[in-house]
């Protein structure tokens, strides 16, 4: 029979490949795996918990109320959208995807969260451009352009806001301190 298990923290592309071979080692038929999310068929010789200790060891884990997936999802969205730079109107494409207001989900995410889902974002963004500093292929400029922000001292004014440094600083650091997408709150 075929279900829906979805995982937190998976992040990245190379989640998904760690979490595939999981599966697969825990003789799960896998149909599909995304970023949160993979639809299988329990193998005969399948076991849950032996499935949830393997995920658990590798930072991942299953996700088993219907709260904590939606927040996973959001999380995942927000990944997905800034990845790609799609940026405007965040909020109010998660209340259209997920069918609920902007405010439910806001309330939710900060319950839930312990931080508003405002500044999640900023943060996932701040991550996004330490990355973008770190390939030293865009510009400050182009990287205010890339992630939608109205003006590059906006940007600036919020990296040093979360960094306690410039985009300058950081960018001569060379020893660069980045937070993994999982651990960002």
């Amino acid at each position: 029979m075929k279900e829906t298990i979805y995982i937190k923290n998976m992040v990245c592309n190379r989640c998904i490949a760690s979490v595939l071979t999981i599966f697969n080692t825990e003789n799960y038929m896998v149909e599909s795996v995304e970023l949160g999310k993979v639809v299988a068929i329990k193998g005969l010789n399948s076991n849950c918990e032996n499935l949830n200790r393997a995920l658990i060891k590798t930072g991942f884990q299953i996700i088993e109320n219907e709260r904590d997936t939606l927040i996973e999802q959001i999380k995942v969205k927000l990944i997905h959208k800034i990845e790609l730079g799609e940026t405007e109107d965040l909020f109010k494409i998660l209340a259209e995807e997920f069918g609920k207001t902007e405010t439910a989900i806001s309330k939710l995410f900060s319950k839930h969260e312990g931080v508003t889902l405002e500044k999640y974002t900023i943060n996932l963004k701040i991550e996004k451009v330490k990355e973008f500093i770190q390939l030293g292929q865009l510009n400050f400029s182009e990287i205010s352009y890339t992630l939608n922000y109205k003006t590059s001292s906006h940007l600036a004014r919020q990296f040093k806001a979360v960094t306690g440094m410039s985009m300058s600083d950081y960018k001569s650091l060379q020893n660069w301190k980045r937070i993994s997408l999982d651990q960002i709150v």
